[in-house]
């Protein structure tokens, strides 16, 4: 696929710092004017306005790279997966539909990087189950929310909360902390030198309100809302109740309890929530494919 041309990325902190302060350079896009662009991108194919709308977001690229700085890849690298993202993501774009660029992109470039990511890592080390790959990629948010956020091994209580938020055992858990160890905060200075350069996420914030960021997240998390609603759908009434005690609530029911409520065997619950997650992630899967088809298969985003 042809794309756009962009800055390059040159490796180390210093090729980073002036890739980001180059990107800062593109403005932002009122709502009027990246409609008016896609619709010339899409229907004269026209290549300005497909540049203009790439360039326009490449600050969100680096953003949504930075919170993958953990895995141990290049950022210089992840940043460039998640370029190739939008790129897909511009050539995919309707603006018919009422979104804006940003929102339906955001589901581009996480594609995009994850791929990477999981190509990166071996099976060996990550593990192939769907339950190991939504550690790999989760871990590091649900240390947040219980405030794990030391370094080294985590305590025991935290290690049975984590393995219970995520559906997998403690062995999981334990062994993908160790390998995930060593993760970079954002708000870690730039260089060595505390006092010069700033902090990561300086460079990734836009010093005028980014309205436009936070109506594509709330847009983004009202879709996923609304993705799942529906895939609940698919549930019968006992399916839904354990699918909701066990994965949708901050204190998960114990199998236990549930299976007191129903009257069958703890066994037998488990496989019930482990045959509505299937389900839901299915419709789910089916319903972010159908948020995405394009009505125009064979456009190309342009050389520039």
């Amino acid at each position: 696929m042809a794309s756009v041309s962009l800055p390059a990325i040159a490796a180390g902190e210093a090729g980073l710092s002036r890739y980001l302060t180059e990107i800062r350079k593109f403005p932002m896009l009122a709502p009027d004017e990246e409609y008016m662009l896609a619709k010339r991108y899409k229907e004269h194919d026209d290549r300005q306005a497909a540049h203009k709308l790439v360039t326009s977001h490449l600050r969100l690229v680096a953003k949504i790279a930075m919170g993958y700085r953990g895995y141990g890849l290049p950022i210089g690298e992840v940043i460039s997966e998640g370029n190739v993202g939008l790129m897909q993501a511009v050539k995919r774009f309707e603006p018919e539909k009422g979104f804006r660029l940003a929102t339906y992109a955001m589901w581009w470039i996480k594609a995009s990087i994850q791929e990477y990511i999981l190509r990166s890592w071996s099976l060996v080390k990550m593990g192939t189950t769907a339950n190991q790959k939504r550690l790999f990629f989760n871990l590091r948010k649900v240390k947040g929310q219980i405030q794990a956020l030391e370094e080294g091994d985590l305590r025991p209580e935290q290690v049975q909360q984590i393995a219970t938020k995520l559906g997998v055992t403690e062995e999981d858990v334990i062994s993908m902390n160790r390998r995930l160890g060593g993760d970079t905060s954002l708000n870690a200075p730039l260089r060595s030198d505390a006092d010069s350069g700033g902090e990561w996420q300086d460079w990734l914030v836009d010093e005028t309100p980014d309205q436009e960021e936070r109506l594509a997240e709330s847009e983004e998390l009202d879709n996923r809302r609304q993705l799942l609603r529906d895939a609940m759908g698919s549930l019968n009434d006992r399916e839904k109740r354990i699918f909701e005690a066990r994965r949708l609530t901050d204190d998960p029911v114990t199998l236990e309890e549930l299976s007191s409520e129903f009257g069958v065997s703890r066994e037998r619950v488990r496989q019930i929530e482990v045959r509505a997650f299937e389900k839901v992630q299915k419709a789910v899967r089916k319903g972010a494919k159908e948020l995405e088809r394009p009505h125009a298969e064979h456009a190309a985003l342009p050389a520039g």
